[in-house]
């Protein structure tokens, strides 16, 4: 199966890229799939949330993008394991995904203009949920975005 370049938008290749360079930018962090699906929210709608330029276009009513991100996300993560790019840990807390010790050589090669908007967004994401923590990032987040949001919280209230 070869893929054609008009399909790598939306694309497990493309949120699996983009997971990458997130997970190298909160290392040493570990960061699991719900994480995962806000940060890869947030990095492609960095300007929402009072962060650099946005990585897509600003279309109207974005909200229905988490509801098949989560899918796409964890297809890109699983590639990018398959790539030697990421590893899934098990914890206390159930399991995470870290960058591998390949990940950072890789992101050096990534010199497109969209990939060094994505690497600025994620230093811009990790910056944020260093200094304000993972559950004050996600208050920021519904804080800025809205109470659209809302509707991915978990059962128990906790924000996806």
């Amino acid at each position: 199966m070869t893929m054609q370049f008009g399909n790598l938008y939306n694309s497990p290749l493309e949120a699996g890229i983009r997971a990458v360079v997130v997970l190298e930018h909160l290392r040493p962090q570990t960061a699991d799939l719900t994480d995962l699906v806000l940060y890869d929210h947030v990095v492609v709608h960095a300007a929402d949330v009072g962060g650099p330029k946005s990585l897509h276009a600003n279309v109207p009513d974005r909200k229905g993008e988490l509801l098949v991100r989560r899918g796409l996300v964890e297809a890109g993560l699983d590639l990018m394991r398959r790539c030697h790019l990421v590893e899934k840990v098990g914890g206390e807390e159930g399991f995470a995904w870290r960058a591998s010790d390949d990940a950072a050589s890789y992101i050096e090669l990534l010199e497109s203009g969209y990939s060094e908007d994505l690497k600025e967004c994620a230093a811009w994401l990790a910056d944020q949920v260093q200094r304000l923590t993972k559950p004050g990032f996600k208050d920021l987040v519904v804080e800025r975005i809205g109470a659209w949001t809302e509707q991915f919280a978990h059962r128990d209230g906790r924000h996806a």
